[in-house]
């Protein structure tokens, strides 16, 4: 079956075969090898994408399911050599210790954030229950999410806006 998705701002049209899993068209077809797969089982997270600007585990969506949309990755994230404020953030607080879960948490960091301009600690960690790291007690992440927000006004940054315009379109679309 043909797909067509926008992936980090790039067109791509390929055949897939029906059962193909996102994760894996991105990987290995796409080379995007930054979106992790760490359980195939929608439990840990480390594979979480935006679609259409909506944080997913992409281990639990068809490669099909996304034809015609745009997906972001956290290869994605960067603009004119510079991280995303999220990514920086990560950085700047040490808001990672092996890194594997790290992608999907700073893509559903963003995704929080869209919703959340000013979360406190209890809204991070509610945000971020979807995604496990198994090496932190999580407090550096939360002070990194926490730290973008403050580096980030409401809406602000390229991936901001585009989530906000494709959540936007998705709602239109939906009416």
């Amino acid at each position: 079956m043909r797909i067509t998705v926008t992936v980090d701002g790039t067109q791509y049209s390929d055949e897939v075969e029906p059962r193909t899993l996102l994760v894996h068209y991105l990987r290995e077809t796409l080379g995007k090898v930054g979106t992790v797969i760490g359980c195939d089982t929608s439990n840990c997270g480390a594979c979480t994408v935006h679609l259409n600007g909506q944080s997913v585990k992409s281990c639990s969506v068809l490669a099909v399911q996304a034809d015609g949309c745009e997906i972001t990755t956290v290869e994605g994230l960067a603009r004119d050599g510079q991280l995303h404020p999220v990514q920086q953030a990560f950085h700047d607080n040490h808001a990672l210790q092996c890194g594997f879960c790290t992608p999907g948490m700073i893509m559903q960091s963003i995704d929080l954030l869209a919703d959340n301009p000013d979360p406190d600690e209890k809204a991070v960690r509610e945000g971020l229950e979807g995604n496990l790291c198994r090496c932190t007690g999580y407090q550096n992440i939360v002070r990194a999410v926490q730290d973008a927000a403050r580096h980030m006004s409401p809406g602000a940054g390229p991936e901001a806006e585009r989530v906000s315009e494709a959540r936007e379109t998705s709602a239109i679309g939906g009416e």
